[in-house]
């Protein structure tokens, strides 16, 4: 998505040779023109496909969701919950995860009231780096029986092994801009 490609060479700033930092349009201030094209593409990628609810992991994700399921009749966003709180039900599906970004693990969940076999589910994310995320929702969606559509993806790091954990499990797996490598403060699409 050459929209996406040319906002991060603008606006993206490169840590190190792992981290790129979106903070200014994608995950702490939010460009919802760009996020609009982003949700109009995903529903382009997954034409055809029967989507009944779409799901996330807070908290960047639920931006690009929630404008994705505009595109798809407006079907219910989920998100799954990092941390534990009174007022999550009791009843969850769970899985453990390890955040690249934040270096420390978590348990995620989700409501067993909002997931069941009946469920055709389109995961959405803005990275992609190892994986963990990603293959976590897939693991919910599976244990509540449903069906797993596909991996929407913003930002995929193809030089972390995000991919490779993904096809593993065989699932579809669609990014919009693919990022080959970073190196020497500059972004290197595949």
């Amino acid at each position: 998505m050459n929209l996406l490609k040319e906002r991060i060479l603008k606006d993206g700033k490169i840590i190190g040779e792992d981290i790129l930092k979106v903070d200014s349009f994608l995950n702490h201030q939010i460009d919802v023109k760009l996020m609009n094209e982003i949700g109009r593409e995903f529903k382009r990628r997954f034409q055809g496909e029967k989507v009944t609810k779409i799901l996330t992991i807070e908290s960047s994700g639920i931006g690009v969701a929630c404008i994705t399921a505009q595109y798809f009749d407006y079907v219910p966003v989920i998100f799954a919950k990092k941390h534990e709180a009174f007022n999550l039900d009791l009843e969850t599906y769970e899985a453990d995860i390890f955040s690249f970004t934040k270096n420390k693990p978590y348990r995620i969940r989700v409501s067993k009231r909002f997931l069941s076999s009946e469920d055709s589910v389109l995961i959405i994310d803005d990275f992609l780096a190892n994986g963990s995320a990603s293959l976590g929702l897939v693991k919910i969606v599976k244990d509540a029986g449903g069906r797993v559509v596909g991996v929407g993806i913003v930002i995929e790091k193809a030089f972390q092994n995000g991919r490779k954990v993904l096809e593993k499990e065989n699932v579809r797996i669609e990014s919009l801009a693919v990022i080959k490598s970073m190196k020497n403060g500059e972004v290197i699409f595949d």
